[in-house]
């Protein structure tokens, strides 16, 4: 079954292209919009790393308190804290959701960023820190019980060139838990590298000449791995019944930000299919995806699928309206056969 996952918005939200409502902000908010994705049928939702808005880790605990199904990822770069730390942070949180917690590894992030938290690391040494990230976090992991001990860990030794652990491993209620399911993102080939070594799932952005080379780039880096590492995608999306309709959608969100702009110059961004690429011109993170009706979004996103993409990571603004669409009109069509009965029950 082809997953859908909802990127949450961590400085609120409103109905008007850069405006955040009074009443679509803060964690009361936050959490509707988490139910909203539980109920709509979402696999799950993603706690953004976002300098600018709520900690991704705080939004994460809260959304897996919220809920009882939805997997929920937590973006965060490797100067967050040690890799044991953050092991033990999510160890406490997958006790808490019965193993529901993903992470989000952020490697690739602006300098300006990196110099606003201090972070020395650059360049390359930015995907090795990230391996060695890796490498002592899943060490320190017991997926077995350990029985508690007076003193120590489990014998976990590491000695690399950011991270250095004696002793380490977890015991007791730390233990016997599923480490979360590792996301990486980013089109590099560095990243990609990365993922092929360490990470479960890469999430890809759209790019005008499409992902197709990067997807078959990062099968044959996980092969050279021996690893099976799935394809993901991210996508802004603004469906409705009919194309006019959403069009119409995007023509005024954009002219909330470009009153002067004419028709021609927003449909000039158009790219093939169901692609346009200016939602970062009204909004969004991303400046690629999708606008049609129901029935061209969901014909896009298997025509994704047919190339390799096996997660989308999806979202619109405002997200509560756009996350009851997406689950009342768009996932059945675009996944029919995970989530029809009639699909279900050929696959059977």
């Amino acid at each position: 079954m082809t997953e859908f996952r909802w990127e949450l918005p961590t400085r609120g939200d409103g109905r008007h292209v850069d405006s955040v409502s009074a009443h679509r902000g803060g964690f009361e908010f936050l959490d509707q919009v988490v139910l909203a994705a539980e109920l709509s049928g979402l696999d799950g939702v993603l706690a953004p790393y976002d300098p600018e808005g709520e900690e991704s880790w705080v939004v994460a605990g809260s959304a897996l308190r919220q809920t009882r199904h939805l997997r929920v990822g937590v973006e965060f770069h490797p100067a967050f804290g040690t890799p044991v730390y953050a092991a033990k942070v999510s160890a406490t949180l997958q006790r808490l959701s019965n193993g529901r917690l993903d992470w989000r590894l952020r490697v690739e992030t602006g300098a300006a960023d990196a110099a606003a938290r201090g972070d020395r690391v650059t360049g390359a040494d930015r995907y090795r820190r990230a391996a060695e990230f890796l490498t002592v976090a899943r060490g320190v992991w017991n997926e077995e019980q350990v029985l508690p001990g007076r003193f120590g860990g489990t014998g976990f030794e590491f000695a690399g060139e950011y991270y250095d652990v004696i002793d380490g491993g977890f015991r007791g209620i730390l233990s016997g838990l599923p480490f979360p399911i590792v996301h990486l993102s980013g089109n590099s080939l560095e990243v990609i590298e990365l993922s092929a070594e360490h990470g479960d799932v890469h999430v890809f952005d759209e790019t005008i000449d499409g992902v197709d080379d990067a997807v078959a780039s990062l099968r044959d880096a996980a092969s050279r791995s021996g690893r099976n590492v799935r394809a993901g995608l991210a996508l802004p999306v603004i469906a409705r019944e009919t194309e006019d309709e959403a069009w119409a959608r995007v023509l005024r969100q954009w002219r909330e930000v470009h009153p002067e702009a004419d028709d021609a110059e927003i449909r000039a961004l158009a790219l093939d299919g169901s692609r346009w690429s200016g939602f970062d011109r009204i909004g969004y993170n991303r400046s690629i995806g999708l606008v049609g009706s129901y029935e061209q979004v969901a014909q896009a996103l298997s025509d994704y699928r047919s190339r390799g993409i096996e997660l989308f990571e999806l979202t619109g603004h405002p997200h509560i309206e756009e996350l009851h669409r997406a689950g009342e009109h768009l996932l059945h069509l675009a996944d029919p056969a995970g989530r029809t009965l009639v699909g279900q029950e050929n696959q059977a």
